[in-house]
């Protein structure tokens, strides 16, 4: 016993001064507002290509981490002095890899162009716009649809958004925010919304499996919940229901959950609804300029 207990003691003293297990390096995360720039550029710095390239391009991240699928969260336009903020999360097989290129190599589908795509959509209609633009991979998606029955990866990647957004809204407190999430990214920010802040005017659902909720009333806060889903988008077929903690029910594209209704003119597929063109791509952009003018003058019809 004596032994047993002096080996636990030198095993315990060893730990402490890393000794006999190294602790692995933590992400380069910042306080998630502007001060993490320069940790994360250094971070991505030593990680050589490409990532070095990106902050060598003038990129800038609140946040990387290349370990397992990896993490990052682009900015697009300048954070501190933003009034209109918009946060965007994707869905299931996004990865630290795919972050530029795109699932597949398909360009449209990366994180990083959708949210540039959304940016300049934003400068085109008012150019004097004070407005940034998130691209939030900040959580560890499914891998898979058949991974992605179950919403523990969206109630983990909520928590972590609802901390940024609590962070976004404590440094910008007049600053406007909309989420919009794409796929199974809508069930992250509709989960993240229900402890969001009140800067959190609208929630915007593009192609989404679900939110948490069966009817947009349901969501706390009183946001207001638009949602876009194209006649071609493979996301109808994914039956409404929910049963054993299995599914998601009512999307937030049928009818019958309430949402405001988005136009999806010119959207093909499930992963084209931020392309250049598309009719969605400019009315997420009216809601992120001013959600309730946007309602007023009808733009999701």
């Amino acid at each position: 016993m004596r032994r047993r207990g002096a080996s636990r003691l030198a095993l315990a003293a060893l730990l402490g001064v890393n000794l006999v297990l190294p602790t692995r390096a933590e992400p380069a995360a910042a306080a998630g507002f502007v001060e993490a720039y320069p940790v994360t550029a250094a971070a991505m710095r030593a990680a050589g290509p490409p990532y070095a390239d990106w902050v060598a391009g003038g990129r800038r991240f609140l946040t990387f981490d290349p370990r397992g699928d990896g993490r990052a969260v682009e900015v697009l336009g300048d954070l501190a002095d933003a009034d209109r903020i918009a946060v965007l999360v994707p869905g299931v097989g996004s990865t630290l890899a795919d972050f530029d290129r795109g699932l597949g190599g398909v360009a449209h589908r990366a994180p990083a162009v959708q949210a540039g795509q959304l940016y300049r959509a934003l400068r085109a209609a008012d150019p004097a716009a004070r407005v940034a633009v998130l691209a939030w991979l900040g959580y560890d998606p499914p891998d898979g649809v058949l991974t992605a029955v179950g919403g523990a990866s969206a109630r983990r990647g909520a928590v972590g958004l609802a901390a940024l957004l609590r962070e976004l809204a404590g440094r910008r407190p007049t600053a406007t925010i909309t989420l919009v999430g794409h796929s199974y990214g809508a069930l992250v920010v509709s989960l993240a919304a229900a402890a969001a802040p009140p800067q959190v005017s609208d929630v915007v659902s593009i192609g989404g499996i679900g939110a948490g909720v069966q009817h947009a009333d349901e969501l706390r806060g009183g946001r207001r919940f638009w949602a876009a889903e194209a006649p071609t988008d493979w996301i109808r077929r994914v039956p409404s229901v929910r049963l054993a903690g299995l599914g998601y029910g009512r999307r937030p594209g049928d009818p019958a959950f309430g949402a405001r209704p988005l136009p999806v003119a010119g959207v093909a597929g499930h992963d084209g609804y931020l392309v250049p063109g598309s009719a969605t791509l400019d009315a997420i952009a009216a809601v992120v300029r001013d959600g309730a003018a946007a309602e007023r003058a009808g733009s999701a019809r």
